[in-house]
């Protein structure tokens, strides 16, 4: 059965794309899962990141229409077993059309369309709380959300809980994870200490590789603490989507990362 892992957050900026991009290599090699990363994001930075092989076209938006079916837009990557359905401009004026369609779990009955071909599909979602959140919280099975360590992330977290609550009802396992650590910083190892079993993420200038390599970390520098990161954030994420509905909690806040 296909599940849904949304790469969520509240503002830009936390590593987001980075870590889908990562996740989905993950999935694709370390777990030979049939993987799709469905770049929802108008920015297209997951897009940029898995060079695909031919410049997207404008018809990204129209999935949502119905106007073309989303696998005749998925297209393989240079990496066995992950495919793109990649962002282009016209995710520009997404928001404006779901708000119109007025149908809340259209991208929940897209994706049912994709189970036959995939084992594990990748949200990298827009940021900020939209109509694609909306769409993403009918339709996700887990929630991965970056956050920048701070002695405020679980404020930050169970603030966005309540406000996704509020939004949507019930809502996908949370599951928080420390990104672009920098143990130098105080407050970063305050964050560290107060919640030592969320998965993080160090700040490595090689993540920053991926930009001009346009690959998944692991793919060039396999070796560095930071690709044993990923590996180890997927490990997690596989254990909680192999855990019964009931355990998981559909509506709570996933604080640690073993369980």
């Amino acid at each position: 059965m296909m599940k849904s892992i949304a790469i969520f957050s509240l503002k830009g900026g936390v590593g987001k794309s980075t870590c889908a991009v990562n996740l989905a290599w993950a999935s694709a090699t370390l777990s030979a899962r049939r993987t799709l990363l469905w770049d929802l994001d108008p920015q297209g930075a997951a897009t940029f990141l898995l060079a695909p092989a031919r410049e997207p076209k404008d018809s990204a938006k129209a999935i949502f229409t119905r106007e073309i079916e989303p696998k005749k837009l998925c297209r393989p990557t240079l990496f066995r077993r992950l495919d793109l359905l990649a962002a282009d401009p016209s995710l520009q004026g997404l928001e404006r059309l779901l708000f119109g369609l007025e149908k809340r779990k259209r991208l929940a009955k897209l994706l049912k369309g994709l189970e036959p071909h995939y084992d594990r599909l990748i949200l990298d979602c827009p940021p900020g709380l939209n109509e694609t959140a909306e769409q993403v919280l009918h339709a996700a099975d887990l929630l991965v959300v970056p956050v920048i360590p701070s002695p405020l992330a679980r404020k930050t977290l169970d603030d966005l809980s309540a406000l996704l609550v509020q939004r949507g009802g019930r809502h996908p396992p949370i599951l928080p994870v420390f990104s672009m650590v920098d143990r130098r910083r105080r407050l970063h190892r305050a964050a560290l200490d107060q919640y030592p079993d969320w998965p993080r993420i160090s700040y490595a200038s090689v993540v920053e590789q991926m930009g001009s390599r346009q690959r998944p970390l692991a793919s060039f520098a396999a070796n560095h603490a930071a690709s044993g990161q990923f590996a180890a954030l997927w490990e997690v994420i596989e254990r909680r989507l192999a855990m019964p509905a009931a355990d998981q909690g559909s509506g709570d806040l996933a604080p640690r990362a073993a369980e």
